[in-house]
């Protein structure tokens, strides 16, 4: 009996620790991916998936070669349930489990699918295994035929397509490097471009500021006579002296 135990211990030791390794890597694998997403490169994520790869073949090579006694032929029964929340429990799983309660028991310790995805699983395969050999063989038929159908137009698209860029001569030129040069000199140096003879007709004469602001405001009005004189006010006023009393005072 002692001598099982130890075998025991030593397996879930051994399965603990290639359990501890493959999380770690898929840690850092899952790290990598969040900050250097956009500087790591193939062969780093290669390697990263090689190790995760090589815990996974360990982890299965170990249960593969149980030693003692097969740990499927054991049971695992909780020891304390609690709707309380229990902080060693917390520390033990890492922050996963905070609660081991009479609700949570079974979904932790269930080694077997849910009750209705077996009873659906099982109905499943009973609708399979009442399917006759005629009825099989028609299914696989026809859908053999619709994958051989799509199977033709990839096929004959695909042909189409070498064909249209074998006989293509090559890529059609819809500009002239000419043109562009000498739009560019037009523009920016003016070549090619004349300016015309003569003032243009219509045009009015463009005063410059300078003299628009020196100029002053008695000029000559533009038909030629001479400015207005001061217009007479209707207004009557009448002026009195500063000295003369206030009849108020």
């Amino acid at each position: 009996m002692q001598r099982e135990e130890k075998q025991l211990d030593m397996l879930l030791e051994a399965v603990l620790n290639r359990l501890n390794d493959l999380k770690h890597s898929i840690g850092v694998m899952i790290h990598r991916l969040e900050t250097e997403y956009e500087t790591i490169n193939w062969p780093t994520f290669l390697d990263n998936f090689a190790l995760i790869s090589s815990h996974l073949t360990g982890l299965m090579k170990i249960l593969s070669t149980e030693i003692g006694t097969p740990l499927r032929n054991l049971t695992v029964l909780p020891l304390m349930l609690t709707p309380e929340r229990d902080e060693a429990l917390l520390q033990l799983t890492e922050g996963r489990v905070p609660i081991f309660s009479h609700d949570l028991a079974p979904d932790y310790l269930r080694t077997k699918p849910d009750p209705g995805a077996e009873s659906r699983q099982a109905a499943h395969e009973a609708k399979a295994n009442n399917l006759t050999v005629e009825a099989s063989m028609k299914q696989v038929a026809q859908y053999n035929k619709v994958i051989s159908h799509v199977w033709d137009i990839i096929s004959k698209a695909k042909e189409d397509w070498e064909n249209e860029s074998s006989t293509r001569p090559g890529i059609q030129q819809t500009s002239s490097m000419a043109d562009t040069q000498a739009l560019v000199a037009a523009v920016g140096l003016g070549n090619g471009l004349t300016a015309p003879v003569g003032p243009p007709t219509g045009a009015g004469v463009m005063i410059p500021p300078a003299i628009r602001q020196g100029s002053p405001m008695s000029a000559v009005s533009p038909s030629g006579n001479a400015p207005m004189g001061k217009m007479p006010s209707g207004i009557k006023t009448n002026i009195k002296s500063a000295n003369q009393v206030h009849p108020y005072r």
